[in-house]
């Protein structure tokens, strides 16, 4: 019994060495290296094959400069070949844990690219609208034969009893087809023309090819980004900003290789993403193979896909950072687009409707809240005493017209 618990123990000790192994080195080296690809530093695995004296990579490890001062060729060598970057010193890391970060980099084997389904094409969204036109232009021919068949049997019945039936009138003189006519066509036309000035300058569904196929389903769904990483102004100022490439390089100084789910497009095409993060560094003017800028960059010229009138007034930090509204609100599930479309029409209607639903932080009384809103002293009165249970923006003001257009 006393030999089987040992060979337990030594079996789950081996185990959590071999994750600790990966754990260091998620913690410890992941930021410049990577087991099968070249970031800021070599790639790790098979290194126990290029340096065969595993104290000398303990010492390495430990303290790079001693070793670089000791002449030793290799090691000098890469140093020169990297840039002459100084690699962090671990003087904190045992043997041992040293030894499990070997052992997880030499049999690190790279998981295999998936194919993303939920980037396939999505079916289209089933429209009735021929059915419901057919059934009614059945239901109209039913009525109008009704109509007929009564005509018919009251000229049979007036000639059963002897009454001279007056000469039909023809369809295109007959004043009630006339007045019913008139009423659809311009019932018809008014719709179709009502609809039509209502949908100037909107823009719904629009969904731009850009100069740069960025998925946002990756960075801010997969990746779980925050969308204040790359729009940093959305909760200070008026427009939340387009970042700039220099964000984009912060993480893709490192990472040049995408080896996650394959992308498409929304109409099939295969996105390889790598010549996408090619086009990223033709942008800024950085050399991945020399890992360093060697021209200068240009903006990018992102297809702008939100706008409003020029006569609107809108902050995004009146609304996310006062109003503490999610950006998912007016922009949709953007987490889960590859290719960002406009979510929301952004009609006045569609804002008027929000202020009369959204309830404001208004203070409770625990020092709680947005003290802004102290100043209404008349809705403070009423929530205390139960005559409300919420102040919506409506409440304050926010359907009046000046609040919006100046």
């Amino acid at each position: 019994m006393a030999r089987l618990f040992f060979f337990v123990l030594l079996f789950l000790s081996f185990r959590a060495y071999a994750q600790d192994g990966k754990a260091l080195f998620q913690t410890n080296c992941a930021q410049c290296h990577n087991p099968v690809r070249v970031i800021t530093g070599p790639a790790l695995k098979g290194v126990t094959d290029r340096v065969t004296d595993r104290k000398l990579l303990h010492d390495w490890i430990h303290n790079n400069t001693k070793v670089l001062a000791s002449g030793n060729t290799y090691f000098t060598n890469l140093y020169n070949q990297y840039g002459r970057a100084p690699m962090n010193t671990f003087p904190g890391l045992s043997d041992a844990e040293i030894d499990a970060i070997l052992s997880y980099v030499n049999s690190y084997a790279e998981p295999l690219a998936k194919t993303n389904t939920s980037t396939l094409p999505n079916p289209p969204e089933e429209d009735h609208s021929l059915l419901y036109g057919i059934v009614s232009c059945i239901l109209g021919l039913f009525v109008i034969g009704l109509y007929l068949h009564n005509l018919n049997l009251k000229k049979l019945a007036e000639e059963k009893q002897g009454l001279v039936a007056p000469p039909p009138v023809p369809v295109y003189r007959n004043k009630i087809y006339i007045t019913v006519a008139s009423i659809l066509l311009f019932g018809v036309v008014g719709y179709w023309m009502t609809q039509l000035g209502i949908g100037l300058g909107r823009s719904q569904g629009y969904q731009p090819k850009q100069p740069i196929y960025f998925s946002h389903r990756i960075h801010a769904g997969l990746n779980q980004i925050s969308c204040l990483y790359c729009h940093t102004n959305a909760l200070e100022s008026k427009h939340a900003t387009v970042p700039s490439p220099n964000i984009c390089m912060n993480c893709h100084l490192a990472i040049n290789d995408y080896r996650g789910e394959r992308l498409q497009r929304e109409d099939g095409s295969r996105v390889n993403p790598n010549d996408e993060i090619r086009k990223l560094y033709g942008y800024t003017g950085y050399d991945p193979d020399q890992r360093k800028y060697t021209k200068a960059g240009h903006p990018i010229e992102w297809v702008r896909i939100h706008s409003l009138p020029d006569h609107v007034f809108f902050s995004h930090a009146q609304h996310t950072k006062a109003g503490k509204i999610q950006c998912q609100t007016c922009h949709g599930p953007v987490q889960e687009m590859d290719e960002v479309r406009q979510f929301a029409p952004l009609s006045m209607g569609w804002c008027i409707n929000c202020h009369r639903t959204t309830k404001v932080d208004f203070p409770d009384g625990t020092n709680k809240g947005n003290r802004f809103y102290s100043i209404y002293s008349r809705f403070a009165r009423e929530l205390a005493t139960g005559a409300k249970d919420s102040i919506t923006v409506e409440n304050i003001g926010g359907t009046e017209c000046q609040k919006c257009h100046y």
